[in-house]
């Protein structure tokens, strides 16, 4: 588990700590991956025979793993902030923007999460495949959806969080 993630969370936050962890542990083993597949790609063009499909396995994988990513960065509050603007704020006042950061990032997953639904069930209803590997497009998007719910839960999580710090007037 990672420190950052789980750091004085119990409960709730703890388990959604938890499982943004693991599912960003497996976006990184899913760009290796990618990573592996390039080389096997980029040899196998030289010595023999180049991989079919690699520019569309390696464009599904990348999507995957940073999607993945999101909802660890949201937890850790390793997006990116335009610390400037706050240097000279009192604590309260940077809590304050931690919440509406939060509230704007559950905003933005919950319409995500909605509109790449739809997005899925159009492509599966349209047969949508890769040009190359006649792969199901739509397939492509369930992972990106669990990452989604995942980034909903972490931004939950940081709210309440920041909620906290705010009435505490504390930056935490």
């Amino acid at each position: 588990m990672s420190d950052a993630a789980l750091a004085g969370r119990r409960g709730f936050a703890a388990l959604v700590a938890a499982l943004v962890t693991g599912w960003a542990l497996i976006g990184g083993l899913v760009l290796v991956a990618v990573i592996a597949m390039n080389v096997v790609s980029v040899v196998g063009g030289v010595v023999w025979k180049p991989f079919a499909g690699d520019f569309e396995m390696t464009q599904v994988g990348v999507a995957v793993a940073v999607f993945a990513f999101l909802p660890w960065c949201q937890l850790t509050r390793a997006n990116v902030s335009a610390d400037i603007f706050t240097m000279r704020a009192s604590p309260r006042w940077v809590a304050r923007l931690g919440l509406v950061a939060s509230a704007v990032a559950l905003v933005f997953a919950a319409l995500l999460l909605w509109r790449m639904s739809q997005g899925m069930a159009d492509q599966r209803a349209y047969g949508s495949t890769t040009t190359i590997l006649q792969f199901p497009v739509w397939i492509a998007f369930v992972p990106v959806l669990v990452s989604l719910a995942l980034l909903a839960l972490a931004s939950l999580v940081t709210l309440f969080e920041d909620a906290r710090a705010a009435r505490r007037g504390a930056d935490g």
